[in-house]
């Protein structure tokens, strides 16, 4: 799936979050004229990466059963739902029903404090 072909999907420059709030793993949702769209932001040792809160497996949000995302070592993610695993960094699917399937990456860039979708 690629981001930008969701109908929800923001346009490039909209915000979506301000640096100083975001730890770990998060889920937002970008609400925009297009509507509502279900962004995870990652916090790794040197940027902020974006995905598609949708597991590839079964296209449910990863939180849909808890919001807790990040494993204990912060090297990856998990599906709430049924426990497919993802690399934090890329995406990629690492282990359960994960194996095979990758995360949408959306761009993000940084300015001024604050997150925004990149082109």
């Amino acid at each position: 799936m690629i981001w930008s072909n969701l109908s929800s999907a923001p346009a490039p420059g909209t915000p979506v979050a301000g640096v100083s709030t975001l730890s770990g793993a998060q889920a937002v949702t970008v609400t925009t004229d297009r509507g509502d769209f279900p962004l995870l932001l990652v916090v790794t040792d040197d940027s902020i990466k974006g995905y598609v809160n949708a597991c590839p497996h079964q296209f449910l949000p990863l939180d849909y059963r808890s919001p807790r995302l990040l494993s204990q070592d912060g090297t990856r993610l998990m599906c709430s739902a049924h426990g497919a695993m993802f690399d934090a960094t890329t995406g990629l699917g690492v282990a359960g029903e994960g194996l095979g399937c990758q995360l949408s990456t959306v761009p993000l860039r940084e300015s001024d404090g604050q997150v925004f979708i990149d082109g």
